[in-house]
């Protein structure tokens, strides 16, 4: 499996930490954001990863190099102006390959998480070995609504995912998806990714599960300051 980790956005809420220092290179627990998820990854044995950038980017291509002493390769991708989730993807479209593919959010810290788990999302056949009709074009793994997000993203029913409904969860920003899920969206266009899970979900074809793991999405500088306590 490929994964493509989001490391585009400009931190704005971050400021002025992210004035010299792009958000996947901001330290929790001694360690930057990317790094968290670029040792994860090759800890399950993936071995190729993207990475997307705009602001500063050239600072993450320093740091993070070639892949080498993480055991990966990594391939960067610069985008003059932030294209969005969707956007970033369909601009690696080829390169991303025919498989699903993780895409993981750069700014989001769960250390124990298992990405492992990646490998077994978005199976072809049943549990009775026949093919599936319809297989779902995206996994995503839910938390718990942080203080910030209380109203929640999605419904999980039966590991589906429902846009209405209680009792809601919030997206992690880790999860799995076919390639065809962006067939929509055209090479070098500034897509989201939200509608296209939202239309997933309306079509029955979108799952996913809770991960009930520590989870921080380090958009602020008091949620930077509460990871660092919480990990310690």
């Amino acid at each position: 499996m490929k994964a493509l980790i989001l490391a585009a956005g400009r931190g704005e809420r971050m400021r002025p930490l992210t004035d010299t220092c792009p958000k996947p290179l901001i330290k929790v627990r001694n360690r930057t954001l990317i790094d968290w998820h670029l040792m994860g990854l090759a800890r399950a044995g993936v071995t190729e990863v993207f990475i997307n950038h705009a602001y500063l980017g050239e600072l993450i291509e320093t740091h993070c190099g070639t892949g080498d002493r993480f055991g990966l390769t990594i391939t960067y991708s610069a985008e003059h102006e932030a294209l969005e989730t969707a956007g970033a993807v369909a601009l690696l479209r080829e390169q991303l390959g025919k498989a699903p593919f993780a895409m993981i959010a750069a700014d989001v810290f769960c250390p124990q998480f298992n990405y492992a788990d990646l490998f077994e999302c978005l199976p072809d056949i049943d549990p009775w070995g026949a093919p599936l009709k319809n297989p779902d074009l995206a996994w995503l793994y839910l938390v718990r609504n942080p203080a910030h997000h209380l109203s929640g993203d999605f419904v999980i029913e039966q590991f589906s995912l429902k846009n209405q409904g209680a009792p809601r969860h919030t997206f992690s920003g880790i999860g799995v998806y076919r390639p065809e899920f962006f067939d929509s969206v055209r090479s070098g266009d500034k897509v989201a990714l939200a509608p296209l899970l939202r239309i997933a979900a309306d079509q029955n074809r979108l799952g996913g599960e809770l991960y009930r793991g520590p989870w921080f999405d380090i958009g602020t500088p008091e949620r930077l300051a509460q990871a660092n306590q919480m990990s310690t």
